[in-house]
């Protein structure tokens, strides 16, 4: 029994060492793009090999996993599948790299965090979700987006003082003055460029929630890897025209665009993708700031990044906004499940009973009109008394 019970709460923590382990990974990905850019490499070539290695590592598994259960695409799912790759993935990851490249890796993740909040916002522009100001719901994810702005703007705005919490003085960077230099400089420009990349991921999201609807998520992942392929690649080849920017080696760029492409894209959507099925999209979208706190971590150890008073407050503000959105949807999907059990067992509770009675004739008579087939609803004195209601027939 013990055994039983053990491996039944193994069974249930799945999911949860699953995203842990996916935000861990995705965490990875700020402290990569910080390395390769170091090391000289274009940020839009290294967008351009992301989503080619995940092309590459996503298409089979689409081939193998979906081949019996995928539709015949049509211009619909083309459309919604390339504005995945845009939104998702050309457009939102050149940005949210660039603006990762004139700040910090930290400040990129917090960032991050306001995305649930700004697809709330859209949302309800595009009528998908309603307000419901006078419910607690409704409140709580208003409040939560409030938070989650204001936590952004802190940020922004406000350093404070640096806590010093440890010093490892490891930094793979080797940059010193000139790279802090360079992102108090730049903080604005970067700030605007992160909000700007979050609201491409929110579009994504609500295009993702659409095309999930009429396609597997296999072969969803792998055509928006395809579309995003294609579209890195042309802004890449018109951006950086040296092709000695494009060459690999066995160094750090080849690293960064494999573990970006083939683990952090390919395998963490899979991963993403399971969780989503088992417990949810709000189950998966409650994780995020794990990947803010793996982040602060690695950064501060790492690349000898600063954590200062206002990040920290600014990282709880948007924490605790992030879980008042998320509250406030997974109450309304309660609500939204109970209703539908009610209605299901109202029209069960009587069981099957008989509505009406079917009257056929094909007589007529001279003066008379004739009688066509009508249904008589039955009152439930009706059923009481076993009587049948009389019929009124046309004179």
């Amino acid at each position: 029994m013990t055994t039983g019970k053990f491996w039944n709460v193994m069974t249930g923590l799945k999911p949860v060492l699953a995203m842990v382990v996916v935000q861990m990974s995705l965490g990875g990905i700020n402290i990569m793009y910080k390395l390769a850019k170091n090391d000289g490499m274009s940020m839009k070539v290294l967008i351009a090999y992301r989503y080619m290695f995940a092309a590459a590592f996503m298409v089979p598994l689409a081939l193998i996993f979906d081949r019996k259960t995928r539709p015949k695409m049509t211009w619909m799912t083309f459309l919604q599948g390339s504005l995945s790759g845009l939104f998702g993935g050309a457009l939102g990851q050149n940005l949210y790299a660039e603006s990762l490249t004139l700040t910090s890796a930290t400040f990129a993740a917090a960032m991050t965090n306001i995305i649930p909040a700004v697809t709330f916002v859209l949302a309800i522009i595009l009528r998908m979700e309603r307000l419901a100001i006078g419910t607690a719901a409704g409140k709580a994810k208003v409040l939560g987006t409030l938070l989650s702005v204001s936590g952004a703007m802190i940020l922004t705005f406000y350093k404070g003082v640096d806590l010093k919490l440890w010093s490892t003085n490891i930094n793979l960077l080797h940059h010193g003055a000139a790279a802090s230099q360079q992102s108090s400089n730049d903080q604005i420009l970067g700030s605007i460029l992160a909000v700007v990349a979050c609201m491409c991921f929110a579009v994504w999201l609500i295009i993702q929630a659409k095309m999930s609807l009429v396609y597997p998520s296999y072969s969803g992942t792998a055509l928006m890897c395809i579309s995003a392929a294609i579209q890195s690649a042309v802004y890449g080849m018109c951006a950086e025209k040296d092709w000695s920017a494009w060459k690999l080696g066995w160094n750090i760029r080849l690293l960064t665009a494999v573990y970006i492409g083939v683990w952090a894209t390919g395998l963490m959507i899979t991963l993403m993708s399971w969780a989503a099925r088992l417990r949810g999209p709000l189950f998966v979208s409650s994780f995020y700031p794990v990947m803010l706190l793996t982040v602060a971590i690695l950064g501060s150890l790492l690349l000898d990044e600063k954590l200062y008073l206002g990040s920290m407050i600014a990282a709880v503000l948007i924490i605790v906004g992030l879980y008042g959105v998320l509250w406030g949807n997974g109450k309304e999907m309660e609500q939204k499940q109970s209703a539908q059990v009610e209605v299901d067992g109202s029209k069960s509770s009587g069981g099957p009973e008989l509505r009406g009675i079917v009257i056929e004739t094909s007589s007529t008579s001279e003066g008379k009109l004739p009688a066509s087939n009508t249904i008589y609803p039955i009152q439930a004195a009706d059923r009481e008394s076993s009587a049948v209601p009389s019929v009124a027939r046309g004179e």
